[in-house]
């Protein structure tokens, strides 16, 4: 075959698989923090439980797979792998601001927040620790008419 011959040609994010040490607790976290629909919990040898934004956009988009408490944990500082996953949940600032008023009731763990331009940003760890950037399109801004607003720096977030 020749280079060129067939190019594969990705059409999006199908969905995230994550290990966690406790399934009940990250089902907790996921559904009801974060709002999650949960599909489905499957014990067959391994627990499982699969989720689905409201629009049901596909047949999963996260799946979490329990490993146990005796896993290995996340490496801290800087390393090789995944830093953070996004997750859009509205297109304004008072979605954000609602959404931060949950995560606080929730005692979950906020991280910290950004202005990027093209969106305003809160990130949150899950109790495995991995770090979930819960987004906001701004309104008004168009990246697709002007890609460099997508590399402008980032700027404190004001909620």
């Amino acid at each position: 075959m020749t280079a060129g011959w067939w190019r594969m040609q990705v059409q999006e994010l199908g969905h995230i698989v994550l290990y966690v040490h406790n399934l009940d607790r990250s089902v907790a976290f996921y559904r009801d923090v974060l709002g999650w629909n949960q599909l489905s919990g499957i014990d067959g040898g391994g627990k499982v439980a699969l989720f689905s934004a409201p629009t049901g956009r596909t047949h999963h988009e996260l799946l979490l797979i329990d490993v146990g408490e005796d896993a290995g944990r996340l490496p801290t500082g800087r390393h090789v792998g995944l830093y953070h996953f996004g997750l859009k949940i509205g297109d304004s600032d008072d979605q954000l601001r609602e959404a931060l008023q949950r995560l606080n009731e929730a005692d979950a763990k906020v991280l910290g927040s950004s202005d990027h331009t093209v969106t305003h940003s809160l990130y949150v760890a899950d109790p495995d620790g991995n770090e979930i950037e819960l987004y906001i399109d701004v309104p008004g801004v168009d990246w697709r008419t002007d890609p460099s607003l997508i590399a402008a720096p980032v700027k404190p977030l004001v909620l």
